[in-house]
């Protein structure tokens, strides 16, 4: 019965994992050769909002926001990792994009959070919020899964 269960929790996790994890996958690959003005612009609109970032240099913030992309992207399309770890990453992630939405003048109409026409690519970033936080509760709340099963065997197999 238990092993049901813990099938049951892949096969709700699996379409969210994979599909969120494919677009921020994707993302970060498609950054990872950006050139200068690419670079430019993106570390000029993160800048805006999160003035620390300032002190990178543009290619360098460009690379590591590509890194950051992949590494949440894998960590979601990898079974090995735990939901709760995934979820955690990408709702940090999704927090990120989102405090871009809420503090950049001109991605929300005055007045609210609806979101201007510039704003819709950010905005759009709570479904990543909602999916890292399911999978976060998931992974806290419920029994050991397979990946998690899976993991603790590949250390005792170490161990020996």
């Amino acid at each position: 019965m238990a092993s049901d269960s813990a099938w049951g929790r892949v096969a709700r996790q699996l379409p969210l994992r994979l599909t969120v994890g494919s677009f921020i996958l994707s993302s970060g690959l498609s950054k990872r050769g950006a050139d200068q003005a690419t670079a430019e612009q993106l570390h000029g609109f993160a800048t805006t909002t999160y003035p620390f970032l300032g002190t990178l240099d543009a290619q360098k913030f460009t690379r590591l926001l590509s890194a950051g992309e992949i590494a949440v992207g894998a960590a979601l399309l990898l079974p090995v990792v735990p939901a709760a770890v995934a979820g955690a990453a990408l709702t940090g992630f999704s927090c990120g994009t989102l405090g871009l939405y809420l503090r950049t003048p001109g991605m929300r109409q005055d007045g609210g959070l609806r979101p201007t026409e510039q704003g819709i690519p950010l905005a759009k970033d709570v479904w990543m919020l909602g999916v890292g936080l399911s999978l976060l509760a998931d992974g806290l709340t419920g029994r050991r899964g397979p990946a998690t099963t899976a993991l603790g065997a590949c250390r005792r197999m170490l161990r020996r």
